[in-house]
């Protein structure tokens, strides 16, 4: 779909909104429009305001994701609104693998968790364990349950299930749930697959697992879905649950995974 004209309306409304003695324009009687000029526009982005106009006139015109982090830069654009701008015009924001906020869970969403009786927990954007309640720990025992050790990585469910011996036995079917939580994480991670964090991650994953080294190779990608779940607990035998992954509105690579005993 084309999305010039719906582009440009909206970079002309973003103009219209700035005061252009905040970017150091002089204002007077001579402005007939609100808001920056489309000429001071293309000064503060660096590009030609004849190519500028074509853009807002909503023309069909190549721009790049560099032109583009310029004018979101030069329009002082909110995270919201930068994202919008690169998803009309179909661009991959290159500062879109740099979280503002790191990751890292919310206080009062981390709070939350730690409410709820039945076993939750927060992955992040490579899905390390953020934060878990007891009954996850309880769940995962043997993993969640056992002391943090500063000198190891930080717990993550892709080293768990394809690098710890004991999920081999804990996760029924592991081949099964194996394969697809290689393709679910591709398809997770598959507009960042060059963040050095991920390339390590799947590097060593690689290395420690052949399995998963032939799942990554296959390229499968499915989303991430919810349904049954099958355990053999250590301590209460063969326990099912219901899988239901949830995301914070303001921070889309953070999951908050709920899991519902079966009666």
């Amino acid at each position: 779909m084309d999305n010039s004209k719906e582009l440009g309306e909206f970079l002309q409304a973003a103009r219209s909104r700035q005061a252009p003695e905040a970017f150091g324009f002089p204002t007077g009687s001579r402005r007939r429009t609100q808001g920056l000029r489309r000429e001071e526009v293309a000064q503060m982005a660096g590009i030609s305001p004849t190519w500028y106009t074509w853009i807002e006139q909503g023309r069909s015109v190549n721009v790049s994701a560099d032109a583009l982090e310029r004018l979101a830069q030069a329009l002082r654009l909110t995270r919201s609104e930068r994202a919008y701008i690169f998803e009309l015009a179909g661009r991959r924001d290159p500062a879109g693998a740099a979280p503002e906020e790191g990751d890292a869970a919310a206080e009062l969403l981390t709070a939350i968790v730690g409410d709820i009786g039945i076993p939750a927990y927060i992955l992040g954007r490579t899905w390390d364990m953020l934060a878990w309640n007891k009954p996850a720990a309880a769940l995962f025992t043997g993993w969640l349950d056992k002391r943090a050790n500063p000198h190891e990585p930080p717990r993550n469910l892709l080293r768990y299930v394809f690098l710890d011996p004991q999920a081999r036995k804990f996760i029924v079917d592991w081949e099964s749930r194996a394969r697809r939580i290689a393709a679910e994480f591709r398809a997770d991670c598959r507009t960042r697959l060059d963040e050095p964090a991920l390339v390590r991650l799947i590097d060593e994953l690689k290395i420690g697992s052949p399995e998963f080294a032939r799942y990554w190779k296959q390229h499968n990608v499915l989303e991430r879905q919810g349904g049954r779940r099958d355990f053999n607990h250590p301590k209460r035998g063969l326990v099912a649950y219901q899988q239901l992954t949830l995301h914070p509105w303001d921070q889309e690579h953070i999951k908050l995974v709920l899991l519902k005993p079966e009666e």
